[in-house]
């Protein structure tokens, strides 16, 4: 097994989670690999079901073509594309065999700590899926990801340090490619859009309105919207309430709480009122989405170590 699996303890429709446990660690933290290897060891289709990681995957497909699921939505894959799942994330691999590619999985703590970085592995917004259209682009990850291979498998062992640069190096590179589907500029929202993501990520179950964002941090809506607009394409009150809708979803998924109870985790007042609010953003109800993602997941590997990772 490449991970070891980590029951949140939720019920048996919960789905399964991954701690960082690979089979084979040259280095503590990271492992450097290909799609091909990882689907070859783990062979009992926990990888085509509905899962997630307590760490960061990055795979840059070079060979054929398939589809990943990240976060409820399925992209299609072919050379060229990059993908980043983070930590909390769930996912679900396409059929074993239909593509290949690096594939690089590491810890939270192990890259070089910059504030980019940081920013890029912390940011729920962030895209989760690029297709490296310029040769120029497609090159540099390609060059990075083959160097922290060679880095990897380095005879005599290779070098925590280089390790930790070259990942860094290769982060700061996919910082740099434009958000997909917009012209927004992940700088562009400077310090106004790190506060307020940072506001965010403290309050977004207890308050969806942009106002009580503003003065907390001391902006206008106005300014608020503007930074959100520039960093993600959307302004101030849609990244709120995606924020609030994708936690909706994570929590359906993971756990076999009560609607009603999600509802009131999330600020609601009144569950109908979280079933309009779900299904206005989702197209689907609370309960229909989670009768889809329990159709979706697949038992835990037997023999797998518990984590108890929260949903």
């Amino acid at each position: 097994m490449a991970w070891s699996n980590a029951d949140n303890n939720t019920g048996a429709a919960a789905i399964p989670g991954f701690g960082f446990n690979p089979p084979h660690a040259l280095v503590p933290g990271i492992e450097v690999t290909d799609l091909a290897s990882l689907h070859r060891r783990v062979t009992d289709g926990s990888l085509q079901g509905v899962h997630r990681a307590d760490f960061h995957s990055l795979t840059l497909v070079t060979q054929g073509s398939g589809e990943h699921t990240i976060d409820f939505v399925t992209y299609p894959c072919r050379p060229g594309t990059l993908l980043w799942v983070r930590p909390g994330q769930v996912q679900r691999f396409g059929p074993p065999g239909r593509m290949n590619g690096a594939h690089l999985l590491f810890t939270p703590a192990f890259p070089e700590t910059t504030s980019a970085v940081t920013r890029l592995s912390d940011d729920w917004s962030a895209p989760s899926c690029w297709q490296l259209h310029t040769s120029t682009d497609y090159a540099a990850a390609s060059a990075l990801l083959a160097r922290l291979h060679a880095e990897y498998d380095r005879p005599g062992g290779a070098s925590h340090e280089i390790l930790r640069l070259l990942l860094a190096a290769l982060l700061l590179h996919v910082n740099r490619l434009p958000r997909p589907g917009t012209h927004a500029d992940p700088h562009a929202g400077g310090d106004t859009y790190a506060r307020f993501h940072a506001e965010l990520e403290r309050s977004y179950a207890k308050t969806r309105r942009a106002e009580d964002y503003a003065d907390r941090l001391g902006y206008t809506v106005k300014t608020l919207s503007r930074a959100c607009q520039a960093a993600t394409g959307r302004p101030v009150k849609h990244v709120i309430d995606a924020r609030v809708a994708l936690q909706a979803q994570r929590l359906l998924a993971h756990t076999d709480e009560p609607v009603a109870v999600i509802a009131r985790r999330l600020g609601f007042s009144e569950p109908t009122n979280f079933g309009k609010f779900f299904t206005r953003h989702t197209g689907t109800t609370p309960g229909d989405f989670r009768r889809t993602q329990q159709s979706a997941t697949v038992p835990a590997p037997t023999g797998a170590t518990p984590r108890g990772e929260a949903g």
